[in-house]
């Protein structure tokens, strides 16, 4: 038997005192997300049928997501971060503004404070001795077309076993391992040597995991390289690229894939480009070029400053 309760008058008046409307003191904007979103779960316990032993179920879950501290995991792994970025893609070709370079989620394993470079960058330590050699380029354009000098390309990635440094359980990594912020030169242009990451899983029996099992999916991730991109006058870029060819690149449990944004990778054998790199083999060369917009009325109006992020 299907009882509903959630349109009667009583119920509604309780929604509207549990998110605070009925009182003058608190925050009117989280009383106006609080009631909508209170509204939405009463809701769905009622056209459902969810049973306490479900909603427990579910409450004992986000607990061990907070504990584990997957919330920024679970996230993308839901669509939300993808969402989100698809919301701003709208309000942006609504005021007419085309991202010739797409942006994309950020991810969790941001850290602030990476050592800056001017032109070039190493950003491996060379202790990862199963990595290929990398070098990635590429020249940032303003909204104008021109290359942009002194723009700011904040860069970071995994190992070889998928794990980033300042996050990684082995401790093996040191700090800023894969991670620098590139200023470009006066023409624009950005480079780094590393190696290629590899692709890598939520943790195995993580609370992520579960909820990713749950819904008949995986929580494994292609190879990829992320990306922050700033300069005077326009509207920080957050971006990543996928590693081209993987087999992961069209499947990623975090919705992180957009067309741009696969650049192909080019392998070199030949002596000419090994020199010319200063290396002493072969390697793997990706060609990025970045394109930023401009602020909107001297404003950038979809930076986010509030987010917490990890500093060394």
């Amino acid at each position: 038997m299907s009882v509903k309760i959630f349109d009667k008058p009583e119920v509604q008046d309780f929604l509207t005192k549990v998110a605070g409307l009925d009182k003058p003191d608190g925050n009117p904007r989280v009383k106006q997300i609080v009631h909508r979103l209170l509204s939405d779960i009463y809701k769905a316990i009622d056209d459902l049928d969810i049973t306490p032993d479900e909603y427990w179920t579910g409450i004992a879950w986000l607990n061990e997501i907070g504990a584990a501290g997957q919330a920024g995991l679970i996230s993308p792994g839901l669509g939300i971060d993808h969402f989100l970025d698809e919301r701003l893609d709208a309000i942006d070709e609504a005021l007419g503004i085309k991202n010739e370079t797409p942006r994309t989620i950020e991810g969790p394993l941001y850290v602030a404070g990476a050592p800056i470079a001017h032109g070039f960058a190493r950003l491996d330590d060379g202790t990862d001795t199963n990595g290929h050699t990398l070098i990635m380029h590429g020249t940032v354009y303003g909204d104008d077309g021109k290359p942009l000098p002194d723009a700011t390309v904040e860069v970071w990635h995994c190992d070889t076993r998928g794990f980033y440094s300042h996050f990684d359980p082995t401790g093996k990594q040191a700090p800023f391992n894969m991670r620098r912020t590139i200023v470009t030169d006066d023409k624009g242009c950005y480079k780094f040597q590393s190696i290629v990451p590899k692709g890598y899983g939520v943790p195995p029996g993580s609370p992520t995991e579960q909820a990713l099992s749950a819904l008949g999916r995986h929580g494994q991730r292609p190879a990829h390289i992320h990306l922050f991109i700033s300069g005077d006058g326009h509207r920080k870029l957050t971006t990543q690229i996928n590693i081209a060819g993987d087999p992961l690149v069209n499947d990623d449990f975090a919705y992180a894939t957009r067309d741009g944004l696969v650049p192909e990778i080019v392998e070199h054998t030949d002596e000419v480009s090994i020199k010319a790199n200063s290396l002493s083999g072969p390697f793997a060369e990706i060609k990025f070029d970045i394109h930023l917009t401009a602020l909107v009325d001297g404003v950038d109006n979809q930076i986010n400053e509030l987010r917490k992020r990890a500093a060394a």
